[in-house]
């Protein structure tokens, strides 16, 4: 390991005083009246010579931390391993720590995930809230805590939030289901109050009704904490029992992931015996042959908006207004319909 570069150590090569030095690296250079000149010179030798701020004496000084606390459902899940790369990328631009976890939608853990993100004094949050968290964001927002919500939100809660429009999502993936010429659309989705799930169930209910085809004995609702073992189970027991489905639309990817399992315990061809389409994209869709038609979200979108958001929040909280961005989602289509 080399020495550890210090402000000292900066003001020395440009021959400037550590306040001077101090003052440019937090920001406040021009405020202070330092010249342009000087301001330049002494970012480019902090670049130069590694310089890596002492986060803990910063932190001290000036009660930031530069660290946000990025709470999902499961880091496991591509899409919030995706959307957690965006997050982390824009954040470490902008000279910013992500800490990551994994409530698992356990309301107890998450509760407890935001209180040591507390303790550790991060600057803001960002948050896949679980069905039970409402009073928790209400807690931070009555502590003014900078915080936006992924994925999902509360309904009647002021909180900015960046989450795909679920409602038109559902919509377009069975409207393409119809218009290729299926009639008895099955959906496998999870038995949550969540509301992202609902929309999506409502969008796909929406598209058929339109045509006068919904039938709720097609639709399949999951507990969320069960074993992969179980919903393939469950799925084919479904499949089983409704025999007349011809497609199915799976309300995330996790589910689809299970029920292709399911498709092959009772030997079902995709695309010949049931055409598929899934929320949220997977590298094995891609691979799958048949690959798998999804309707995938503008993760690199959103999280850079996320993050934005964020950041508008942190810099000004008092005259910063919540703001709820709704981003459309694409269908990618491939061989499964």
């Amino acid at each position: 390991m080399g020495k550890i570069i210090t402000i000292k150590d900066i003001a020395k090569v440009a021959n400037v005083s550590v306040t001077t030095v101090s003052f440019v690296l937090n920001d406040k250079g021009e405020k202070m009246g330092i010249s342009n000149e000087v301001i330049k010179k002494v970012l480019k030798l902090a670049e130069e010579m590694s310089y890596r701020p002492n986060m803990i004496a910063s932190s001290l000084r000036t009660g930031k931390t530069r660290s946000i606390g990025l709470i999902v459902e499961d880091i496991s899940n591509q899409f919030f391993s995706e959307f957690a790369r965006v997050i982390e990328r824009e954040a470490v631009q902008l000279n910013y720590r992500v800490f990551y976890c994994s409530t698992g939608g356990d309301d107890a853990r998450a509760i407890e995930l935001v209180d040591s993100l507390l303790q550790a004094n991060v600057d803001g949050f960002i948050i896949t809230p679980t069905v039970g968290m409402k009073s928790t964001i209400d807690r931070l927002i009555d502590l003014q805590r900078p915080v936006v919500l992924i994925d999902r939100y509360f309904e009647d809660q002021n909180v900015s939030h960046v989450v795909l429009d679920n409602l038109d999502g559902g919509y377009t993936a069975t409207r393409h289901f119809l218009e290729k010429g299926f009639k008895k659309i099955g959906f496998v989705t999870n038995l949550r109050e969540l509301v992202q799930m609902q929309l999506r169930k409502q969008g796909y209910i929406n598209a058929l009704n339109e045509v006068g085809l919904y039938d709720e004995s097609r639709t399949l609702s999951l507990e969320y904490h069960i074993t992969e073992e179980e919903r393939i189970e469950k799925i084919s027991e479904f499949l089983n029992t409704v025999t007349d489905i011809d497609a199915v639309l799976f309300s995330t990817n996790y589910l689809l992931l299970a029920g292709l399992q399911s498709f092959k315990k009772l030997g079902l061809k995709i695309p010949k015996d049931k055409a598929v389409i899934s929320f949220d994209d997977h590298d094995s869709f891609r691979l799958h042959s048949p690959s798998i038609t999804v309707l995938s979200q503008p993760i690199e979108e959103m999280g850079k908006k996320t993050v934005r958001l964020l950041m508008l929040q942190m810099e000004d909280k008092a005259k910063f207004k919540e703001q709820k961005e709704k981003e459309k989602g694409s269908l990618i289509i491939r061989e499964s319909v």
